[in-house]
């Protein structure tokens, strides 16, 4: 920026913008393509600047309101506005440490009113004062600041990992109540089913003594029908009498080898079936 070539010519870069002077003084600027100077009448080609967008990575350290120090890196993105680079060329020496303390300062003084917890929330709050403030000021030297991203947030390692476990106990809470409601479900199922297990259970029965009762009724209705002279009291004796042989036969069959003593005789048959029918008549009376 501080001095003069003496050129005829010049070819200014596509994106890219001149500053001309004359004796050492502004007197226009160039834009891209090719410009002729008179080097007799003092003109010459001061200097180019970049007309793209650039970055600026810019880390701030700080605290925030409940006292814990974090680092906050910034991306700050701008460029050189055209119809004001001879502001951009003149003004600023270096830019870059420019937008760097503005950026300091202002992180600085908005973090430490904000809580860890609340900052990574409000990180969108952040980045607009700061864009705000740089917009503001960084126009007056002819940058235009397109936009500004709060890309990082670093707390201290032993606060990280505080973060970390809080958030793991936090979830491992969550998992015990969800499990614990998740047993209770399987509690009221199980129970709901056994319930209904019982209730068919019970039918059945009661369906299976119907059906045992009627067809009871049937065999004994149909044997004093065909042999004549035969009373409904002695069907009964002789089914129970084919029941309890039936009975004996089964236990005598089954797999497993149990020992079963049961009293026998002619005598103790009418024993059993007369037990039988006063236990029926019993059930009746009551």
């Amino acid at each position: 920026m501080g001095g003069c070539n003496a050129v005829f010519c010049a070819c200014i870069d596509h994106a890219s913008i001149g500053v001309v002077e004359k004796w050492g003084r502004f007197l226009r600027l160039a834009t891209p393509g090719l410009h002729f100077f008179n080097p007799f009448k003092g003109e010459c080609l001061a200097g180019v600047l970049s007309t793209r967008l650039s970055a600026l990575e810019v880390c701030v350290e700080t605290k925030t309101k409940d006292n814990v120090f974090v680092q906050i890196v910034c991306s700050t993105q701008y460029r050189v506005i055209k119809e004001f680079a001879d502001d951009a060329f003149y003004e600023l020496q270096n830019p870059k440490e420019q937008i760097r303390a503005y950026v300091f300062d202002v992180v600085r003084a908005l973090v430490p009113r904000i809580q860890l917890d609340e900052l990574f929330e409000q990180k969108g709050d952040v980045a607009k004062a700061v864009l705000e403030e740089l917009e503001k000021v960084m126009r007056a030297y002819g940058y235009s600041i397109e936009q500004i991203l709060v890309v990082d947030i670093v707390p201290d390692k032993s606060v990280r990992r505080a973060m970390n476990e809080i958030n793991a106990a936090h979830r491992l809470q969550l998992a015990s109540v969800y499990k614990g409601e998740a047993e209770k479900v399987l509690l009221v199922k199980k129970a709901e089913a056994e319930a209904e297990a019982k209730h068919l259970s019970g039918v059945g029965v009661a369906k299976q003594r119907q059906a045992i009762t009627e067809g009871l009724r049937e065999n004994i209705l149909n044997f004093s029908h065909t042999v004549s002279g035969t009373t409904a009291k002695e069907v009964m004796d002789l089914i129970m009498v084919t029941q309890y042989f039936d009975t004996i036969k089964d236990l005598g069959d089954s797999s497993n080898k149990t020992t079963v003593f049961i009293p026998h005789g002619p005598g103790h048959v009418k024993d059993i079936s007369d037990q039988i029918r006063n236990g029926v008549m019993e059930a009746q009376s009551i």
